[in-house]
């Protein structure tokens, strides 16, 4: 019923909302005002786009374009502010839009899976936190390797489709602060390291991938201060949460 804390919700950490089935994309409008509050509903969002920042190269001139495929409210952007990107940012929700465009982002709306973007138009694509929520996962990676001009970079983040990250993310975090909202996720839709690897591999695009972990004593800190961010170290197997880093190299035209 509409009013009525989702099941499962964290006492204190997420406003309450109606409950919708999992992965159902109006959760965002529900949750709109929690966007760019550090200890609201996507706390870990902040924590992620740090570390999402922190794998992105330096543009090779001045405007290169990165797309921001998945952008939400513009997350990445205080991250990239000075860097030298034209920084635009593709989501189907209006209102997540609406805060990334006063962030700063270029903003289009648009879906994943059939980007409004030309071949090999950005020297870098992000895919942050998306590719777990998409239906059509083999097309949104298709279309993230499209635009990626040769030499450009693909950093992603996303979910491991093992039964660890179904249970830790899909269900244990979802309890603790600084978790994903209740039923924001589908588990059954997280992508295996390898998949991705294959996907990207197909549309010419080389990719490595590493575990994503949560920096334990940050995390302490941030449970006695809500406000605190908390570092994602990079390194080790993709058992949960994972980035993977892609590369198209400079000679290649394949693009579809």
């Amino acid at each position: 019923m509409a009013g009525t804390r989702g099941r499962g919700a964290r006492a204190g950490g997420v406003p309450r909302t109606p409950q919708r089935p999992r992965n159902d994309p109006r959760q965002y409008d529900d949750l709109a005002d929690e966007w760019w509050r550090p200890d609201g509903a996507f706390a870990a969002l902040h924590w992620l786009a740090a570390a999402r920042a922190a794998a992105v190269p330096r543009p090779r001139e001045p405007g290169a374009l990165l797309v921001d495929v998945g952008c939400g409210a513009g997350l990445l952007a205080p991250h990239l502010s000075g860097r030298g990107f034209r920084h635009v940012g593709v989501d189907l929700t209006a209102s997540a839009l609406t805060r990334a465009r006063d962030a700063g982002v270029e903003v289009v709306q648009g879906d994943a899976a059939r980007l409004p973007l030309g071949d090999a138009a950005a020297e870098v694509v992000v895919a942050g936190e998306i590719l777990e929520h998409v239906g059509d996962l083999a097309s949104t990676v298709a279309e993230c390797c499209r635009i990626l001009a040769p030499g450009g970079t693909l950093v992603v983040d996303t979910i491991a489709g093992n039964p660890l990250a179904r249970l830790v993310v899909g269900r244990v975090q979802e309890r603790l602060p600084g978790g994903p909202p209740p039923r924001i996720h589908d588990p059954a839709l997280f992508v295996s390291p390898r998949r991705l690897r294959v996907l990207c591999n197909a549309h010419g695009v080389r990719l490595r991938t590493h575990a994503l972990t949560v920096h334990p004593l940050d995390y302490l800190r941030f449970l006695v201060d809500r406000r605190r961010p908390v570092r994602m170290r990079p390194g080790g197997a993709p058992l949960t949460v994972y980035q993977a880093i892609g590369w198209r190299p400079a000679e290649s035209h394949s693009y579809g």
